[in-house]
């Protein structure tokens, strides 16, 4: 992009010069036309905005729209509670605690609270001191003999491939320095994934990277990557979110040299992620699988995420467990509004249960069965503040997951154009030039300060409700608008006309 400039800079110079000469017209002209090409040189070797260094003149569109009036904003382009499926509000929140900035705002809400709908947190007027700690969670179900403290915060699976080279190393980067673990996506284990940060390795339906020449898990592979010293858990991916049921497709024209030898594919071919898994195909293969993975990892935690669909499904994995006497150390719910580089819109918008009602269930049926103390719920879906986090804590999890809000971190603009190779940000694309607008150094700070303030808030939220640990968190600590509108006309008559003033 920046030899492009140059190139495009001089030529557009040169004629302005030219045009100058020959017509008479002012020298303010051609030095006008020089101003923008320094000014767009600098900008192409910046590397604190990822859009002014890919697009060093055109960027700056971005920035007048805007700022250049909140009333042009507002009213002609995108309100700050608009935009889908993040508003302009939670996208903006993201960005000034990942600059370490002041995440305020100004004049109030701007949510109408007197919508039945409303839902806030029940605060007690004797609030507990703040915990300054980031709050962690240990991993380790009967079976786990390597058990993991993990962060209440994470970063969900986003595979190489789907991200950059440069977006992976900084999320990486980040995790590391803050302490969090990584989850490597289904794409595999890659190098950019071992930059000293503690790692998920997810295992989807394409085995990639512990896979054979037909396509089949290698168990030899698997062995050998998964007692790799960073990889604390291993994730076994049955569906996700954003399109439950439906496998993936890789296009030939990505398939790159570097991708097919991570991925242990032929390159410069399609490839296809199969909807299931070829190891198994009921609940009883899929427990197997669990203590297979178990044994061939030393014990390392051992888990699988899941879209919700049909519940008895989920029910008849429960009882397989406790038949087999085999459990994982974690269940990852995956909500239906969770995201992806690509998927069918009827997938997107049409299939799979949302997280909220998806962990309600989860929960209880782990109660139900007697086996919720045996395993952790981590749950993923829009989760990008301290609030979603207590929320999901409340409906049943015990810690959480989230691959936007860490985009977001990294100078995401929810552009969406995940699914074209065309990210303006280099976040999530395999274009070398759009790449490098992607500063490692600088995004991988974004990363940690992201996580941490987000737990600050959490743990500024917790003891606003007057609670010591998130483990005292549950919906008790939560209202709904119809709850207080009930209270509130319970204290006032129908008539009001007999009613004594004081």
């Amino acid at each position: 992009m920046r030899k492009q400039f140059f190139i495009f800079g001089m030529i557009v110079l040169a004629l302005a010069s030219i045009i100058a000469y020959f017509y008479k017209y002012s020298v303010f002209f051609p030095l006008t036309i020089a101003a923008i090409i320094v000014l767009g040189i600098s900008n192409s070797f910046q590397t604190k905005h990822a859009i002014l260094r890919n697009f060093p003149v055109l960027g700056y569109l971005r920035y007048l729209f805007e700022s250049i009036s909140p009333e042009i904003q507002q009213y002609f382009i995108e309100r700050a509670t608009d935009g889908k499926p993040f508003s302009r509000n939670q996208r903006s929140l993201v960005y000034q605690r990942a600059k370490n900035i002041d995440a305020t705002i100004p004049f109030g809400t701007q949510l109408d609270l007197n919508d039945t709908n409303y839902e806030g947190i029940k605060h007690s007027i004797y609030p507990t001191k703040v915990n300054e700690e980031p709050p962690r969670v240990l991993i380790a179900g009967p079976d786990c003999k390597q058990p993991y403290s993990a962060s209440l915060l994470n970063i969900s699976a986003m595979s190489f491939g789907a991200l950059s080279e440069n977006a992976i190393v900084a999320l990486n980067k980040g995790a590391a320095k803050g302490g969090f673990y990584h989850n490597t996506g289904e794409g595999g284990l890659t190098e950019f994934h071992l930059h000293g940060a503690d790692v998920t390795w997810q295992i989807g339906t394409g085995y990639f990277g512990c896979r054979d020449d037909n396509g089949n898990f290698s168990a030899a592979k698997f062995q050998e990557k998964a007692n790799n010293p960073l990889v604390k858990m291993i994730e076994i991916k049955l569906s996700q979110g954003a399109k439950p049921g439906h496998g993936g497709v890789l296009p030939a024209s990505k398939n790159t040299l570097q991708i097919s030898k991570i991925r242990d594919v032929k390159p410069f071919t399609t490839i296809l992620s199969p909807p299931g898994h070829s190891v198994f195909s009921d609940a009883k293969g899929l427990v197997t699988f669990i203590g297979q993975l178990r044994i061939l990892s030393n014990a390392k935690p051992i888990g699988f995420k899941l879209c919700i669909g049909d519940t008895k499904e989920f029910e008849k994995i429960c009882q397989e467990m406790i038949a087999q006497n085999c459990y994982p150390d974690f269940i990852t719910v995956d909500g239906a509004e969770g995201g992806t580089g690509a998927a069918p819109l009827e997938f997107s918008d049409g299939v799979g249960m949302p997280m909220e009602p998806a962990l309600i269930f989860v929960n209880k049926t782990l109660i139900d069965f007697n086996i919720r103390s045996k395993i952790r719920i981590i749950c993923s879906g829009k989760i990008i503040s301290g609030y979603s986090i207590i929320r999901a804590i409340a409906l049943g999890a015990d810690l959480c997951n989230s691959a936007r809000g860490f985009m977001f971190s990294l100078g995401c603009i929810q552009a969406l154009r995940c699914n074209n190779n065309k990210c303006p940000t280099g976040v999530a694309t395999q274009d070398k030039m759009l790449m490098k607008g992607l500063v490692v150094t600088d995004k991988s700070e974004r990363v940690y300060h992201f996580h941490k303030n987000t737990l600050h808030a959490a743990n500024e939220l917790l003891a606003a409700a007057g609670k010591s640990s998130f483990g005292e968190v549950d919906i008790s600590i939560f209202m709904r608008g119809d709850e207080f509108f009930n209270l509130s006309n319970s204290y006032f008559p129908d008539n009001l006309t007999n009613v004594t003033k004081i």
